[in-house]
């Protein structure tokens, strides 16, 4: 139903898919396109995102919501990623979930997009609600679910099912009024709140 899937934040680094990831926790990937451009353009790299005070990049990502934590997660990602990793976000999730700002998310969105590393899978709150719809899982625990994902998915699908997920709940899925008459995967649904 979607081929090439791909992550929808717009990046040309990994260090860029990281910001942005951050960005976008409770916060739409469109409205995180619109900022990131510019975001990018005023500090190209790790080092000058590391010097700018905390509430100068709060002002410039508002528009994200929470900009006050996202900022403070962003400044130390940075001065982390430059005193402790030579710039460049690192390749394992140990080491990623080290750096303010990464949980397991943010971390298997890197490690998936940015490097084509399959340590995870990326749970958001699309693929959350499918995973639920879909009988994938019973769990409510966003670890919980991913550790169910990574028993039932093969590993060499776990960063393009994400996407998959992520692209069906913004298609269709809906977590109000869901698309079911127009959905391809209607007749192995069998969600409670599935619309007839």
């Amino acid at each position: 139903m979607y081929p090439g899937a791909t992550c929808a934040l717009h990046h040309a680094d990994p260090w860029q898919l990281l910001v942005a990831t951050i960005l976008s926790a409770q916060c739409t990937d469109k409205r995180v396109n619109e900022v990131t451009p510019g975001l990018f353009a005023k500090y190209p790299t790790p080092v000058d995102f590391a010097a700018v005070r905390q509430e100068v990049l709060a002002n410039d990502i508002r528009s994200t919501g929470f900009f006050n934590n996202k900022a403070k997660s962003v400044t130390g990602a940075a001065k982390m990623v430059v005193a402790k990793f030579g710039g460049q976000p690192p390749r394992t999730m140990e080491e990623m979930l080290t750096i303010p700002g990464a949980a397991r998310k943010t971390a298997n969105v890197v490690l998936g997009t940015a490097y084509g590393i399959a340590s995870g899978v990326v749970v958001d709150t699309h693929v959350q609600r499918l995973s639920a719809r879909l009988d994938l899982t019973k769990n409510t625990d966003p670890v919980k679910i991913e550790r169910d994902l990574m028993k039932i998915v093969p590993k060499e699908k776990w960063i393009v099912f994400a996407h998959e997920l992520i692209l069906h709940g913004r298609a269709l899925c809906h977590a109000r009024n869901p698309k079911c008459a127009e959905c391809g995967l209607a007749t192995i649904c069998y969600a409670k709140d599935k619309s007839r």
